[in-house]
């Protein structure tokens, strides 16, 4: 298995850029019937994550897709309003698929793929590598079939974290303030930057209202603010929030 990823990512791995490396691993996936290709590196919004704050969070490499696909309403809709991928970064998922998120069987998911279909995706194999500062490299692979054996799977999941890695060294995501905000600081500040109070807060994190004020006031200090308004204000100018 291991050999087999090697072979697969041999190509993506001796490139000299992200977007060499994502359009060699695309190349080397085409025979296994690979259709699509996007691939980011990116900050995870400080704020609650949404299918609208993921998207803007931009840090696109490449997407290899049908010409007319970015922009339809195909596209809009799996990015804006039915995203239920946002389910494997909140978990820290480093490998899985489409379908785990959005069964086949679940009605709930038929526009979705549907819209899918649309750019020749009938599943997708996906990678995500995790790096300091909330950074994020991620790699969509999606296939014009559903099926593959288990050691095909992995194979190909290995080698889409190979790339991801190899991602996270050639592309710096959106340079930070450098603010190091634990996630539960994070969280709380976020939430206040939403308009709740700190017993709203407290509900929606399920921990004491105490604790909230905590969080955030520590928050407030490691940006170096003399109250909220002007945490959420320095967050928001370095585009953290």
């Amino acid at each position: 298995m291991l050999t087999r990823a090697l072979a697969l990512a041999e190509t993506s791995l001796a490139a000299t850029s992200a977007e060499a490396a994502s359009t060699a691993f695309h190349a080397a996936m085409t025979s296994l019937g690979a259709s699509y290709l996007q691939t980011r590196v990116y900050r995870r919004p400080i704020v609650p994550l949404t299918s609208r704050a993921h998207f803007a969070a931009g840090g696109v490499i490449a997407r290899i897709a049908p010409a007319d696909w970015p922009g339809s309403p195909g596209f809009n809709y799996i990015c804006f309003e039915c995203n239920p991928l946002l389910g494997a970064i909140r978990g820290g998922l480093t490998r899985y698929r489409f379908s785990d998120f959005a069964p086949r069987g679940d009605a709930a998911f038929g526009a979705y793929w549907e819209a899918l279909s649309e750019a020749g995706i009938d599943d997708a194999l996906c990678a995500t590598s995790y790096g300091p500062n909330r950074a994020i490299a991620s790699l969509h692979l999606g296939f014009e079939r559903r099926a593959f054996s288990p050691d095909e799977a992995l194979s190909v999941h290995m080698a889409g974290l190979m790339l991801t890695e190899r991602l996270m060294t050639l592309a710096e995501p959106e340079a930070s303030d450098d603010v190091h905000l634990t996630d539960r600081e994070r969280d709380s500040l976020a939430w206040v930057a939403e308009g709740k109070s700190d017993w709203e807060i407290s509900v929606i994190l399920g921990v004491a209202e105490s604790t909230i004020r905590f969080h955030v006031d520590n928050a407030r200090k490691k940006v170096g603010a003399v109250n909220r308004a002007q945490a959420i204000a320095r967050l928001a100018a370095a585009r953290l929030i």
